[in-house]
């Protein structure tokens, strides 16, 4: 039978603290410089209205008790309900509502991810800053967004605990790993699948964690190798590690668990094992490297992996 570990029932409780509500930021009195995606930027001035286009840092500004004034229509996670309860829509991810934003007149925008790629149009109404996270060193940019966030919205010490209980994780992580076995990351996409490397989106599982490949020549494409169950069989991993694409995005169709349920996946050492771990798709694939979203997958690994000792 195939591991599954929850959502933690508080993240904030689960990294340590427990912030009040927050208060509304000041303008900047001196120049901030933090590192983006592009480059040190440095930011001045009113930071407020706080519009921020990226759930990877809606994630982490939650958790140091940033405010923010206008977020996208749909966050997908759970634990950011609150936050989208408490702002207002600027249009998706993908396609921001000018008109909205004309009338909101922000002092910030923050985009990242999926909505990169308007980062210049937005800079029309405000200061823009892109804080996309991706690639081998999730956890090292995420630190390095953390600490970002923690100077430009006066939460430095926050930042620093946050860090702090992060590094503890990934500690107790790559310990749980150790000596284990190889593993190979699927997404599965309705009935179909393909497999993640340590040149991926989820490749910092291998680079920063310390996972063996089992298969190290996967080909990096953003959306993965697609690969069939025969595959799988003759590969023969010790662990799989499994990321429901639909569950993450809501959109139905074939539930990971019953597109790996057949004979070809159950030969392999993977399944006899119980060594089949369904990593929370929402928090991997839509916010991966915010704290939270680090801090839930992190320590469902540290659970499945921590179980075999």
């Amino acid at each position: 039978m195939a591991r599954s570990v929850g959502l933690s029932l508080s993240l904030s409780l689960s990294l340590g603290l427990a912030l009040s509500a927050a208060a509304p930021h000041a303008a900047l009195a001196d120049p901030v410089t933090v590192e983006t995606a592009t480059g040190p930027v440095a930011i001045t001035g009113e930071t407020r209205p706080l519009v921020v286009f990226d759930v990877t840092a809606i994630d982490t500004l939650e958790a140091l008790g940033v405010e923010m004034d206008g977020v996208p229509d749909k966050l997908f996670l759970p634990y950011l309900a609150d936050v989208a309860e408490g702002a207002e829509t600027v249009g998706t991810l993908f396609e921001p509502d000018f008109e909205a934003l004309a009338r909101m007149a922000p002092g910030l925008i923050i985009v990242g991810g999926r909505s990169s790629p308007q980062r210049e149009a937005l800079s029309d109404f405000a200061p823009t800053i892109d804080m996309t996270i991706w690639g081998m060193d999730v956890t090292a940019q995420a630190k390095t967004r953390l600490a970002a966030y923690g100077a430009l919205f006066d939460r430095g010490a926050e930042a620093e605990r946050l860090a702090e209980a992060l590094d503890q994780r990934i500690a107790e992580a790559r310990a749980a790993i150790a000596d284990k076995g190889r593993g190979l990351i699927l997404l599965t996409n309705g009935g179909k699948i393909s497999a993640y490397g340590r040149n991926s989106r989820f490749g910092w599982l291998h680079e920063e964690l310390g996972l063996p490949e089992a298969y190290p020549e996967v080909k990096s494409e953003t959306h993965g190798e697609a690969v069939s169950f025969e595959f799988i069989a003759q590969l023969n991993p010790d662990w799989l590690l499994v990321v429901d694409r639909g569950a993450a995005i809501d959109a139905g169709g074939e539930a990971a668990r019953a597109t790996l349920d057949n004979p070809l996946v159950a030969r392999t050492t993977a399944a006899k094992q119980d060594q089949i771990i369904y990593l929370e798709a929402g928090p991997l694939y839509i916010g991966g490297g915010g704290v939270q979203s680090l801090t839930v997958i992190l320590d469902q690994i540290i659970a499945g992996f921590g179980a075999k000792g």
